[in-house]
């Protein structure tokens, strides 16, 4: 191979095999029963707060696998790119400027690192009470007084299907029922 092959040569983007994954994701966070049956507020930080709060949710299902992907990077390493590729490009599409994008985004890095340890510790208690907590410090509600309750039921189930939902599976972007 010559060296303006090698120089030029383009390897496939190492998240694409994830983005039928994120797609997936941003769908789910989208869905009506999230913010008319659970509570989450339908305004800008309450849909961020839903995209955010189900990241951490299937990062943790991602991390929980032994194998990491072929280019020796993990996968919720790369739902979490595809996290921040999508969040800054709503940002530039808003109007916001270089200079805020970059410390708006690691506010929000700040923000999915915080949900995503603290999911892990509600998560691993048997009732919701610690995850209905979570909710009510970390999310937008338009139901204060029965959405974190609701919120945390979701999120529990949602947690359900990703474990019984093997890698394969989710690599294509598909969770078990």
């Amino acid at each position: 191979m010559s060296l303006l092959s090698r120089l030029f040569a383009r390897e496939p983007d190492p998240r694409e095999p994830w983005r039928p994954l994120w797609h997936t994701l941003v769908g789910t966070a989208r869905e009506v029963h999230w913010f008319a049956d659970r509570g989450a507020a339908d305004t800008l930080d309450g849909r961020f707060d839903m995209i955010s709060m189900l990241t951490a949710l299937f990062m943790l299902r991602l991390e929980s696998e032994p194998n990491p992907d072929a280019h020796g990077i993990s996968a919720a390493a790369r739902l979490t790119e595809l996290f921040v590729e999508d969040m800054e490009g709503q940002m530039r599409e808003a109007g916001i400027g270089d200079p805020t994008v970059g410390k708006m985004m690691g506010r929000m890095m700040a923000t999915l690192g915080g949900r995503a340890g603290a999911l892990r510790d509600a998560l691993a208690q048997q009732d919701d009470a610690a995850l209905a907590a979570l909710v009510v410090r970390n999310m937008h509600l338009s139901d204060e007084e029965h959405g974190p309750v609701r919120m945390a039921a979701g999120l529990r189930t949602l947690h359900g299907q990703l474990s019984r939902t093997d890698f394969a599976t989710l690599e294509q972007g598909e969770i078990a029922a």
